[in-house]
């Protein structure tokens, strides 16, 4: 469909791949083929507003800056219970986790829906990026946040740009969702071993945030089998563990309704169950299944 809406327009030029490479070879073909100072990359589930480049751009003046997203919603948010709460976690992501990090001019993972790269800084990266391997193999997913480790590797900033809003598709059901988490945890264990030799020349918050991110789902796993271990053998609830889970839960929600204006934020309680017995197991598996396409 976009070759026949776009092949006759003279301000595109389409590549045909002969067979389908993946997301990292098509990309690095492109942008092999690309003349621009700057390189839009969109995902193909996307909308972008209309004004995202003229937000993304002054961004980029800074030539220290290798790379620059924008903030993702859920296209179709009124789907389902899951998209709505899928919406919250992708402003939670950005507005809270990236924007932080934005602050130290160090996007740990720009997002693949909308992210604006710097193409100068792309060329000094490329043979990295299409040689990652990992036990041997070579790598087949994790592509947006390899390729902004390598970017901060080389000494570039990354930024996050909130105005600039792009609306993505998610998963309206539990079992594509999940497969979609078990990628993304397998790529940041994976790319995180990877990060943390940056972390000693980048500011202490995001030691703080990257050993945060990684040990707290591991901590929270903890709390909990600690706990069923108390119920299975002594037959006492663990009270103390539960209430403590449902404060810290509430207090996250309602700071976030207070800060984005909006009360649909408390809803993102809900998060916390499948957080809790789905997505914690999910990242247990995914640590113990690193090198798995």
């Amino acid at each position: 469909l976009v070759h026949e809406a776009f092949a006759r327009d003279p301000r595109f030029n389409i590549l045909l791949l002969p067979q389908n490479v993946g997301k990292r070879k098509a990309q690095i073909a492109a942008i092999r083929r690309s003349a621009g100072d700057m390189v839009l990359n969109v995902d193909s589930d996307t909308i972008l507003a209309s004004d995202v480049i003229r937000k993304l751009v002054p961004k980029m003046q800074d030539a220290a800056v290798g790379a620059a997203m924008g903030q993702l919603t859920a296209r179709n948010r009124n789907d389902s219970w899951l998209t709505r709460l899928i919406d919250m976690e992708y402003w939670l992501a950005c507005n809270e986790e990236r924007a932080a990090q934005a602050r130290f001019g160090a996007v740990m993972c720009c997002c693949g829906p909308c992210v604006m790269y710097r193409r100068s800084a792309l060329a000094s990266l490329l043979d990295q990026y299409e040689s990652q391997y990992f036990r041997g193999k070579p790598s087949d997913f994790g592509e947006d946040r390899h390729l902004t480790i390598l970017m901060l590797k080389a000494g570039f900033r990354t930024e996050y740009v909130p105005s600039a809003i792009a609306a993505t598709v998610v998963p309206n059901k539990l079992g594509p969702y999940l497969r979609q988490q078990l990628r993304w945890a397998r790529s940041t264990f994976r790319d995180t071993l990877l990060g943390l030799r940056l972390l000693p020349n980048l500011n202490r918050f995001l030691t703080l945030d990257v050993v945060g991110q990684n040990l707290g789902p591991l901590l929270l796993a903890l709390s909990v089998l600690t706990g069923l271990a108390q119920l299975a053998l002594t037959g006492t609830a663990p009270w103390l563990a539960a209430l403590m889970i449902v404060a810290m839960t509430m207090i996250r929600c309602s700071v976030v309704a207070l800060r984005a204006r909006q009360l649909r934020f408390l809803g993102f309680s809900l998060h916390t169950f499948i957080n809790i017995f789905l997505l914690l197991p999910l990242k247990a598996y995914a640590l113990c299944t690193l090198s798995n396409s």
